[in-house]
């Protein structure tokens, strides 16, 4: 397990409907059924709201409150209002997880952690994002991602996906020296 200051994260991006979600689901379910403790951040566009209007709590934030807390038996979550604050960095919304094997970060193009990049036929955009980003370590794709020098994956296959994925982070060694 790594450090709470310096997680190991690793990133899947590319554009709207080009599968960074279905592979972010399956490289967790993937991971912890290999035993990780793996948690994640979702890179969300501006107006994302996690809470039901006339709920107990979206009336606290509709208030004034800056920060909401639920708790229950099984679950809590926080919820922070920006109001007039710039969104966090990344590096700030990790210092705030709790210390686990690896942080799945999904979208957060613009960053500097190790990513995949998803591309599907499917996709609203079909620029390549690896060409201009050198923290995109490997493709993963529903088609011949065209000429490139980094690894390529099938979009489909998690195992193989994974299998990269504690290589490029490190949790393969930490594996194979565990007890």
């Amino acid at each position: 397990m790594t450090g709470a200051s310096t997680p190991r994260v690793f990133g899947v991006t590319g554009w709207k409907n080009s599968g960074k979600t279905g592979l972010t689901v399956r490289i967790v379910e993937e991971l912890t059924r290999r035993g990780w403790r793996v948690s994640t951040i979702k890179h969300a566009h501006h107006e994302f709201d996690i809470d039901r209007q006339d709920s107990d709590s979206w009336r606290h934030r509709q208030a004034g409150a800056g920060e909401v807390a639920i708790v229950s038996g099984n679950r809590w979550a926080l919820m922070h209002e920006l109001r007039n604050e710039k969104e966090p960095a990344l590096a700030d919304i990790l210092a705030r997880l709790t210390p686990c094997d690896l942080v799945v970060i999904e979208g957060y193009k613009r960053e500097g952690h190790m990513k995949i990049e998803t591309r599907r036929r499917d996709s609203a955009n079909q620029m390549p994002l690896a060409p201009n980003d050198p923290a995109i370590v490997a493709i993963a794709a529903d088609q011949p991602p065209g000429e490139t020098s980094l690894p390529v994956f099938d979009l489909n296959d998690t195992i193989a996906i994974c299998d990269f994925v504690e290589a490029m982070t490190g949790l393969s060694t930490l594996r194979k020296t565990a007890p």
